[in-house]
């Protein structure tokens, strides 16, 4: 392991490790405005929700690492104490990396970004049109983490009103994960686009508890084939198939039972191979005859 603390790098370094560490991280579309009606948009990715109820948001506006000054954003909710907050989705993900660009302070980001501003219902900074969800809030509390640079301010925003664009959502009105398309923030100039093959399900524990890792047998929790999410699958059941179970699986499937005829004179072969069918049950999310497999 590389070790390092801190004050072991310069300043821009050790602030990339973070970025490229921690990640990827949500990105917090902050449109405001200023005492004078000014609006400002700017993206941020230290951001995410703290809670439901009350709602509450936090991003931060860092200081800047290069020369410590503070970012429009921070300024105009000092002033105003409002917030609309945008997702970002990969069909406008390269213009909200223009709205990055650091214009002089008057400068409207969303004309130089193309965005489309919509009245708010609740606040004065305007919405992104063209992004699929916008939160309207007022800012409740900012806290300064430091002053020197690369310190950040936290700005703690309660949702007053939640826009969802129809376009992502499912015939039941929830949040479709793969139409909503959204992007998350890495290091460097890298993003990840959270749709497609990128997406998996891990199921929750179960209500009652997994019988966990340590209660399965030596030689499955010691494979030399099974991973460590493979071991979290197995170890996520309440308890195991019963042997009648395991036996009327085994009788009705050919494979296995060709597995089985095949290796009876070689135990470590048979047991690595029904190890591997067994991985490929739980690739596809088939605990209960993995564990078939692996008990027969």
């Amino acid at each position: 392991m590389k070790t390092i603390g801190p004050k072991d790098l310069p300043l821009a370094e050790f602030h990339n490790a973070l970025l490229t560490a921690i990640a990827p991280r949500p990105i917090c579309f902050a449109s405001t405005m200023d005492k004078d009606g000014n609006p400002n948009l700017s993206p941020f990715s230290f951001f995410n929700i703290f809670g439901s109820n009350p709602t509450r948001f936090i991003f931060s506006p860092a200081r800047r690492v290069r020369d410590n000054t503070t970012k429009h954003t921070l300024q105009n909710v000092i002033e105003t104490g409002e917030v609309v907050i945008n997702v970002v989705n990969y069909s406008m993900v390269q213009q909200m990396s223009l709205a990055s660009c650091e214009y002089p302070k008057g400068v409207d980001e969303f004309t130089k970004a193309g965005f489309t501003p919509i009245a708010s219902e609740k606040v004065k900074p305007f919405r992104v049109k063209e992004s699929p969800v916008h939160i309207e809030c007022k800012v409740v509390d900012i806290i300064e983490t430091g002053t020197e640079g690369g310190a950040g301010n936290l700005i703690i925003a309660e949702m007053l009103l939640m826009h969802i664009s129809p376009d992502v959502l499912t015939a039941d009105g929830k949040i479709d994960q793969n139409k909503i398309d959204l992007v998350g923030r890495l290091g460097s100039d890298w993003y990840v686009r959270a749709s497609g093959h990128a997406l998996f399900e891990v199921p929750k524990p179960a209500r009652n508890l997994g019988i966990g890792v340590d209660a399965l047998p030596e030689k499955i929790r010691f494979s030399k084939v099974l991973t460590g999410n493979d071991l979290g699958m197995l170890g996520n059941v309440e308890q195991l198939p019963d042997l009648d179970s395991v036996a009327i699986y085994k009788h009705m499937n050919k494979d296995l039972n060709k597995l089985h005829q095949s290796h009876t004179n070689d135990k470590f072969k048979l047991e690595l191979l029904l190890h591997k069918m067994a991985q490929q049950l739980l690739e596809n999310n088939k605990i209960q005859d993995a564990w078939k497999v692996l008990l027969s």
